[in-house]
Order: C-alpha cells, then structure tokens, then sequence
C-alpha cells in the first residue's frame, strides 16, 4: 500500500523582484519526501536550496504551485497561519543554535509551548515537558545553564530538545554542525540518526558531503532546479487534486 508524502511540492516556483529586476530562485521543483525519511538537500551557494528549505519549513511561501506539508496545503496561507503551522508541526535545528542567551536551557526549550496559543497545558505541565526532552538529548542535569555555561554541542542539543517539545510531523536542520568541532558533528549527527530510528522525519540542509552522508537520501539542487536524487527513493508519489493555477509572481 502506497503512503501519502509528510512533504510534497508540485511545481513550485518561487520569484524575488518584479519587472525586469525579477529573479527565479525556483523554477518548477518537484520533492516528494516520505514518514519518516532522513534527507539531506545539498547544491552550491545561489542554487536555490535555502529558498527551498524556507518553503519547505513555511518561512516564505510559493509564487506558484503547491506544498502540501502533511496534507495540508499550506502554499496560500497568511503570516499568521503559517506561524501557526510552524509551531504545530514544525521543528528547527539551526547551525547558530538560535538560543536566547539570557534563558536557561529550560527556559529556552519551552519557547514553543508559551508560543502555541492552542495549548492547554498548565505551567507546570510545560516544565515537565521540557525538562523530558532536555532529558532526552542527554542534558537533564543542564537544565538551569545559560547557554554561556555550555559547550557548542551542548547548545545544538538543547536547540534540538527545543525543537522536539511540540512532537513535530518534520524536524528541519539547517547546517546543524556547521559551528561545531568534529567531536560534537559526530555527536549531534549520532542523535540525528537516534531520532531518526524512532520515526522522525528529517530533512538536512549541509554543503559537506560527509554529513549528508549520513542521510538516507540526498537531493542536489542546482540553478533553481532538482539536479539529481541520490539514495533510497520515495515509495511513491501521489497525485493530489488539482488546483488553479497561480501566474509566477503574483
């Protein structure tokens, strides 16, 4: 039985400018990623992979075709909707950790949770929460360091444990080891695969290549276009209804 992408864009194209200034970062790109897949999205500087991965991750949104991210089409929602679709089922690891650096790590990981205007958790409850995904990236006893207190590595943990408190659809890493030592890449990559074997869906942006090794399969973005995708393939792609279509640059 065929499974539906958590991740599907069909067509997309994304413009920067008007006129004559225009700019296509993206020039018709088709990703299908399935449950629980690890990908990795490699391409040179200028290639379109971080315009990519800021629609992928609901930061900017199409000029045109769509993105359904958990069967969701979310190609035409407004700021405040995509927010809240980021915080619902979105995770980012960023490669400057992105920590407030007056918060504690607990402080820090519970973010999401005060963010989500849905949540009808207690105080309390949100501090167990956090205080259980600290737990779980092996930095329970770091609970009340400042990130100044901590190692790099130990930061990209707690800015992982930040991004699993809400038990998102997809966690996002944007060059999760590029300001880490060789030591703490390993270690970061290492608990990458660990949620990843319990059922993460994971997508990777990294220019170096022994990292996306670590991926399952990669996808080379080239020129605003898929180049090539190396790796184990999705099991299928479905073909979602159709829809009208929008002009590039709109």
């Amino acid at each position: 039985m065929s499974t539906e992408p958590i991740i599907f864009l069909e067509q997309v194209f994304k413009v920067y400018g008007v006129g004559e200034a225009q700019v296509a970062a993206l020039k018709g790109v088709d990703v299908a990623i399935q449950p629980g897949e690890f990908v990795a999205i490699m391409g040179p500087s200028g290639s379109g992979k971080s315009t990519l991965m800021n629609i992928i991750g609901c930061l900017d949104r199409p000029s045109a075709g769509r993105y359904l991210l958990a069967g969701e089409d979310v190609s035409r929602l407004n700021r405040a909707q995509l927010a809240d679709v980021r915080n619902r089922k979105l995770g980012f690891i960023f490669q400057s950790f992105n920590l407030l650096r007056r918060a504690t790590a607990i402080n820090n990981v519970v973010l999401p949770l005060l963010y989500d205007r849905k949540s009808k958790l207690s105080p309390k409850a949100r501090t167990q929460a956090a205080h259980a995904a600290l737990a779980a990236v092996g930095l329970a006893d770091r609970a009340k360091h400042f990130p100044n207190q901590l190692s790099g590595g130990q930061q990209q943990r707690v800015a992982i444990a930040r991004a699993l408190i809400t038990n998102p659809a997809v966690v996002l890493a944007d060059e999760p080891t590029g300001n880490l030592d060789t030591q703490s890449s390993e270690d970061i990559m290492a608990l990458l695969h660990e949620l990843h074997a319990l059922g993460r869906t994971i997508v990777m942006v990294t220019h170096e290549h022994d990292i996306a090794a670590h991926a399952q399969r990669t996808i080379l973005v080239r020129d605003g276009l898929i180049a090539e995708t190396a790796g184990r393939l999705p099991l299928s792609r479905v073909s979602p209804p159709a829809a009208v279509p929008v002009a590039v640059g709109d």
